[in-house]
C-alpha cells in the first residue's frame, strides 16, 4: 500500500525538495506579519472584550444555515466602506476565497488570463473553472491583450477575466495595474487582483494597491499584514450576491470564527489609526533593500525580497546556515517557483529592528562567500 507515494517522496528528496514542517524560532524574516500585528496588545484586548462580550469561538454551521453571526455582517461592511467597495464577503482563507472566485465567477464561453506567476490558489480555482484559461507574461500588459484579442478572434464571445496578484509573493515586484486596468476596460473585461500582500502595507490607510470600480475583484487576506485569519473579497454587491448563491467553497463551509471577525474588525481599525507602523516598515524596506541587494536580493520597494540562488541544494544549506546564526529565514524550491529559480525569501517585517537587518547583511556576506 501507498507504494507511489513512498517513491513519489524519494523523487522529492532526490531533487532537494523534500519539506517538512519547522518550529518558527530565530529573528522573523520569513513571516508574512509585515507590520507585527500578530501579536497586538490591541488585537489581544479586542478578542478579550468580545469574550467578555459572549461573542463565540465557534460559529456552528455554514453562513447560509446558523453560522451567520452579527460580526461577520458588521466585518463586511466595515471593510466594504474600508476598501472604497460596494460589497464584501469573508472567506476562512485567502486560498479558499480565490478558489472561490475564479470557479464561480467567470462562466462558460468566458476566458481567463492570468498572469504566468499568480498564486496556487488562482490555478485551483481556474482548474475547476468552466471558463477557459490562458496564461500571460508576468507583468506584462501587452501579452494580456494580445491573449483576449487572439481569443476573440477565434471566436470568443463571452467575458475576459484579468487574474492578477497586486504584489507578487515570491518576486517581491508590483503588478502594473493601471495598465492591466485599461486593457480591461478596452476589451470589457473584469479584473481579479489578489491583494495578499498589499493589503495593509500599501495605499493611504492600508488598502492595498488596486482602485476599487464596478470591473474590479479584489482579495484582502487577513492573516498577513493585519495579523489575523482569513480573507475579504470585495467588489460589486452583485459579485458577492452570486458568490452567496453560486459559490460551492462558501456555500458548503462551516463559518469562520466569530471571534476572528472581531479581531479582523479590529485590524482593519488599526491600519487606518496606526499609520505611523507603515512608516516604520518603509524605513526598514528601504535599509533592507540597501544592505541586501549588495548579496543580489531583489530590492523593489516592497516588504519581500527574493535572494535567488537557483540550486535547490545550495539554497537549503544558506537556510539552515543563516538559521544557525539565528536568522528564521526558509528556502524556497519548486514547485513555489518555477525550476531552477530556487531562492531565499527574505521577508521584511515590524517584527525585526533595523540592527537585525545589518546583522542579517554580515551574515549573509559569510553564508554566500
Amino acid at each position: 500500500m501507498l507504494d507511489f507515494h513512498r517513491a513519489d517522496l524519494a523523487r522529492l528528496a532526490a531533487r532537494d525538495r523534500w519539506r517538512a514542517l519547522a518550529p518558527r524560532k530565530g529573528r522573523d524574516f520569513a513571516s508574512n506579519d509585515y507590520l507585527g500585528l500578530a501579536a497586538s496588545p490591541r488585537l489581544a484586548a479586542a478578542l478579550a472584550r468580545a469574550v467578555d462580550e459572549g461573542v463565540p469561538v465557534g460559529s456552528g454551521g455554514s453562513r447560509l444555515l446558523r453560522g451567520n453571526h452579527p460580526e461577520h455582517e458588521a466585518l463586511e461592511a466595515e471593510a466594504a466602506a474600508f476598501f472604497g467597495a460596494e460589497a464584501s464577503l469573508y472567506f476562512s482563507s485567502g486560498y479558499a476565497a480565490n478558489v472561490a472566485i475564479l470557479a464561480t465567477l467567470p462562466q462558460r464561453g468566458d476566458l481567463i488570463v492570468h498572469d504566468a506567476l499568480v498564486h496556487a490558489s488562482m490555478h485551483e480555482g481556474m482548474t475547476l473553472s468552466r471558463a477557459t484559461a490562458r496564461a500571460a507574461a508576468h507583468n506584462d500588459p501587452a501579452a494580456f491583450d494580445a491573449a483576449i484579442r487572439d481569443w476573440r478572434a477565434e471566436g470568443g464571445r463571452g467575458t475576459p477575466w484579468i487574474a492578477v496578484e497586486s504584489l507578487y509573493s515570491m518576486d517581491g515586484d508590483t503588478a502594473p495595474l493601471a495598465e492591466l486596468r485599461a486593457v480591461a476596460e478596452r476589451h470589457d473585461a473584469m479584473i481579479v487582483v489578489d491583494e495578499a500582500h498589499a493589503t495593509g502595507v500599501f495605499g493611504d490607510r492600508g488598502q492595498g494597491l488596486s482602485h476599487p470600480g464596478e470591473r474590479v475583484v479584489s482579495l484582502h487576506t487577513c492573516g498577513k499584514a493585519m495579523g489575523c485569519e482569513g480573507a475579504l473579497v470585495a467588489g460589486p454587491a452583485i459579485v458577492r450576491d452570486y458568490l452567496v448563491n453560486r459559490g460551492r467553497g462558501f456555500i458548503f463551509s462551516t463559518a469562520p470564527s466569530p471571534l476572528m471577525a472581531r479581531a479582523v474588525r479590529e485590524a482593519l481599525r488599526m491600519l487606518a489609526d496606526e499609520p505611523e507602523r507603515r512608516a516604520a516598515l518603509a524605513r526598514r524596506i528601504a535599509l533592507a533593500g540597501d544592505r541586501l541587494s549588495r548579496h543580489g536580493a531583489l530590492a523593489q520597494g516592497t516588504p519581500i525580497l527574493p535572494l535567488i540562488l537557483h540550486d535547490n541544494g545550495r539554497t537549503m544549506r544558506a537556510a539552515a546556515a543563516l538559521q544557525e546564526r539565528g536568522f528564521d529565514i526558509r528556502g524556497i524550491r519548486p514547485p513555489t517557483v518555477p525550476v531552477g529559480a530556487a531562492r531565499l525569501r527574505l521577508s521584511i517585517t515590524l517584527n525585526v529592528e533595523a540592527a537585525d537587518i545589518v546583522a542579517l547583511d554580515e551574515a549573509l556576506r559569510e553564508v554566500l562567500a
